[in-house]
């Protein structure tokens, strides 16, 4: 079969699995639609965290960062597996432990004010709406060169996919979902991978094979005998200098935006309102630690396997087109052109492809399908000062992995419905961010206090679909490639949640003052930044013009340092909090008191975290 027809049967068999699973699972009460009835196990609530948390950002864009940044683009895998840890030891449990839905619930409660809470929901759904736009970008990419159809029309599929298993079946139907679109996602991930680890290497772990040889085998997929006997990765770096480019293990960022990046994309995921809600799903305090554990290891199986599928890509993408004539393309770069996510200019009308440094267009290329490629379409947006005569998106480098390789058309689109799983997955968990924002915090926790269980779950399901069509727009309009767009939400919620979620967990002096004008300060300033440098003014969009030499994409770092001071600082000169508020601070990081006559059993039973 097909490429097509394969992948329309995978990713029917897929959708139909999640809409069933959302329709047994759907929520009846509030408590369905925001936790799940915290019922869920640990083991399955590890698989859907690892879900929603490994967006189309580490299924589609990671992989195809470190492809084009090389050593530069190990921030990203950095930046998110140690936020996760981060977040798994300093705040889940305690938050769990407190026993509210929502992190603007939390900050409500502990900072004493509605205030407080009415700008931590506007900071969420803020971030989440910055989050989505990546994920339904993501959709957009897969239909588009997987479906043949357009982006937009991608979008809209996507759209009306989670529009049904969201709104339908709440927290409670999203777990379920998203463990089957883990279970998508990972065998998608790896079977290409171990596919093409044993194909170059002879390795069949992805991880060790980034650091093996090139065997027999390799060196004539490469077409290169030269190649064999050789560590791969010094064949990499050989490529790239021979093209012009630095080595791929060198790095060329500066040292301290690297820092920065890292920095904020690890506090971000420990501040990520929808990934911290998964942790009120369980029954247990306890569970929400062996569930952070279980999806810690969920994780680890792509992550480590991500520097491999990048090194793997990069190379045979180079060894496939570079210095080959148009007429004899290979067949995946002519699939992939129809999509306008790669393209040929042809600058000295050799007809002959040549890749190296520098960018393409002044612009990004609109396909026109006039002349079979950009040659003559595009002549005026040439930048014919560089060499490089290809314009490849690199979000579409883990998608177009397989074809690269020539592997079956089953595998080929069984990465296009992992791809899908990845985004909607992580999609929907924002959405359900995004709505109880509107329905629990915002109207029944502020403006309709009194408002029936019934009137919360309609307001719910209305604020899901809202987000599911604003969520659509952005993906229509996105502000940047997968991966940028997912570090700029990063970056605002290191900017704003984080600070006030750590100094409310662990310091009891830390008032509503300080915590309000701390969050405001900081994705206030974090958020100017990266408009500024985005969309108000992107030529100045280089290291030179830089703050200290921190890029949008880090800049959540020093947001988050303003917030942390400021908080110190005005907490010092306003009044303490209240002594309940102080005193329930302390209880929060203690296990609970043993009454008299108490065992250390019976105690443990009443309350186990």
């Amino acid at each position: 079969m097909s490429i097509t027809t394969w992948t329309w049967v995978i990713i029917g068999i897929t959708f139909a699995i999640y809409i069933l699973v959302a329709i047994r699972a759907r929520a009846v009460s509030t408590g369905a639609f925001y936790a799940a009835e915290q019922t869920i196990h640990p083991v399955l609530n590890g698989m859907a965290t690892g879900a929603d948390w490994m967006s189309a950002a580490s299924f589609i864009s990671m992989a195809g960062v470190i492809s084009f940044m090389g050593r530069d683009g190990s921030m990203y895998l950095l930046g998110w597996t140690g936020g996760y840890v981060l977040l798994a030891m300093l705040l889940a449990p305690y938050l769990r432990k407190y026993g509210k839905y929502t992190v603007p619930a939390f900050i409500g409660d502990r900072y004493y004010s509605q205030s407080a809470r009415i700008i931590s929901l506007l900071c969420a759904i803020f971030i989440s709406f910055t989050y989505v736009a990546g994920q339904m970008r993501g959709v957009g990419v897969v239909f588009s060169r997987f479906l043949n159809v357009p982006i937009n029309t991608g979008v809209v599929i996507g759209m009306c996919i989670v529009f049904f298993y969201a709104v339908l079946g709440g927290m409670k139907g999203v777990t379920y979902t998203q463990v089957a679109q883990y279970c998508v996602l990972i065998v998608a991930y790896m079977v290409p991978a171990i596919y093409i680890s044993i194909m170059l290497t002879n390795n069949p772990i992805p991880a060790f094979g980034l650091g093996s040889s090139i065997s027999p085998g390799g060196a004539e997929i490469l077409q290169d005998s030269s190649t064999q006997g050789r560590y791969l990765l010094d064949v990499l770096n050989g490529i790239h200098k021979d093209l012009g480019f630095t080595e791929y293990t060198s790095g060329i960022r500066p040292k301290i935006d690297v820092f920065f990046i890292v920095i904020a994309l690890m506090v971000g995921t420990a501040g990520l309102p929808h990934v911290i809600i998964r942790f009120f799903t369980v029954p247990k305090i306890r569970d929400a630690r062996a569930s952070a554990g279980w999806a810690l290891i969920f994780i680890v199986l792509l992550y480590t396997a991500a520097p491999a599928v990048a090194a793997f890509a990069r190379t045979n993408f180079i060894k496939t087109v570079h210095n080959v004539e148009y007429a004899e393309a290979p067949q995946w770069f002519k699939n992939w052109e129809s999509t306008g996510l790669i393209a040929w200019v042809d600058k000295n009308d050799d007809g002959i492809m040549q890749y190296g440094p520098g960018k393409v267009f002044a612009g990004k290329p609109t396909y026109t399908g006039t002349t079979g490629h950009f040659g003559q379409a595009m002549v005026s947006n040439v930048v014919s000062a560089e060499p490089n005569e290809l314009y490849v998106d690199r979000d579409i480098m883990v998608l177009a992995n397989p074809e690269i390789a020539r592997l079956p058309n089953w595998v080929v689109a069984l990465v296009a419905a992992g791809g899908l799983a990845a985004a909607l997955s992580t999609a929907a968990g924002l959405l359900l961010v995004i709505s109880s924002s509107i329905s629990h915090d915002l109207m029944k926790g502020v403006l309709m206090p009194s408002m029936s269980e019934k009137g919360e779950l309609l307001w719910a399901r209305c604020g899901a679909a809202g987000a599911v069509v604003v969520a659509g727009l952005l993906g229509i309009f996105p502000p940047g490639f997968v991966a940028q767009v997912v570090a700029f939400a990063f970056g605002l919620a290191a900017a704003s949640f984080f600070p006030a979620i750590i100094m409310g967990i662990f310091s009891k002096k830390t008032n509503v003052y300080g915590a309000m004008s701390g969050m405001i300060a900081g994705i206030g300033f974090t958020a100017a930044y990266i408009v500024y440098f985005k969309f108000i003014n992107p030529g100045a969009n280089k290291p030179e013009n830089w703050w200290f030499g921190v890029s949008p994409e880090g800049i959540g770092t020093v947001g988050m340092m303003i917030n942390f001071a400021l908080i110190i600082i005005v907490s010092k000169f306003t009044p303490e909090p209240p002594e309940e508020i102080q005193k329930l601070v302390d209880r929060l990081r203690y296990p609970v008191e043993r009454t008299l006559g108490e065992t250390k059993a019976s105690a443990k039973a009443r309350a186990p975290y």
